[in-house]
């Protein structure tokens, strides 16, 4: 059976209208990665002026920062919108609708691509004319890197939502802080090889990795590491995949036993 597009515009169209009608909503999306851009962006112009020409720390650490928070924000958007559902206690009334899973899911994946493009705006406009790094000027060799980030973002926005439909609202404070418990392992600011065998063998398995050795490798005037990027690429695929499976599983699993119909702010198992 063919996925309809109306229905999957329909749960773009409901978070669209939630915006409208709360611009609050807005400020979260932009704000914290404004944040993270002045703080890191002038600790990034410190380490410069104490070093000298020899590093070049607002490339490397600024533009790892927006790469890191761009993921960061992918994944948020998708889950986010999810909550939404289990906030307002909607999840109930969309699937009692002839509405598909397949058509649920790419409604969120839609609305976190709207969101996290959103913040990567706001991101490369801060980026650019506060601290004169321009992402632009690497044409499209940038794509790649955000692609990988992108799909890796999306497949932990998904896994995050099964998590808590299948553990309940209470479990979603397990998933705010996985980009942070993820960060160590994928060598966002240092090289894989500074990480113990042990912890590099685990970033090597995580698509992200392979975007911030290539962007290092980039940075310091290398070449762009295509194979390493496709490593990266593939991983990504795999995740999503794996993660969309998850999410059916787990959906099938609350059908059958009820769970949906249960399911409210007091149930966490």
């Amino acid at each position: 059976m063919n996925m309809r597009l109306a229905r999957v515009a329909a749960i773009v169209l409901r978070q669209f209208y939630l915006l409208r009608g709360s611009p609050v909503r807005l400020l979260p999306m932009v704000a914290w990665v404004a944040i993270d851009i002045v703080l890191w962006g002038f600790i990034s112009r410190y380490l410069d002026q104490v070093t000298g020409p020899r590093a070049n720390f607002t490339a490397s650490l600024l533009g790892a920062v927006l790469l890191w928070d761009f993921l960061s924000r992918v994944m948020q958007g998708t889950t986010t919108a999810f909550f939404e559902d289990v906030w307002s206690r909607n999840f109930l009334n969309l699937f009692a609708t002839p509405l598909r899973i397949s058509e649920y899911l790419a409604g969120l994946v839609a609305t976190g691509v709207c969101t996290s493009l959103l913040g990567l705006v706001a991101m490369l406009s801060l980026a650019t004319s506060v601290f004169g790094l321009s992402f632009l000027a690497y044409g499209l060799a940038l794509a790649p890197f955000l692609l990988v980030l992108f799909v890796t973002g999306i497949a932990l926005g998904i896994l995050g939502t099964a998590i808590v439909l299948r553990f309940g609202p209470a479990s979603e404070w397990l998933i705010w802080p996985i980009p942070s418990l993820l960060s160590p392992f994928v060598g966002v600011f240092y090289p894989l090889a500074t990480l113990p065998a042990w912890m590099r063998m685990i970033g090597h398995a995580m698509a992200p990795s392979y975007v911030f050795e290539g962007m290092r490798t980039i940075v310091a005037g290398g070449p762009a590491p295509w194979g390493q990027l496709a490593i990266g690429m593939g991983l990504a695929g795999l995740y999503l995949v794996l993660a969309c499976l998850t999410f059916a599983a787990v959906y099938r699993h609350a059908i059958r036993t009820g769970l949906v119909a249960r399911y409210s702010a007091e149930t966490a198992s």
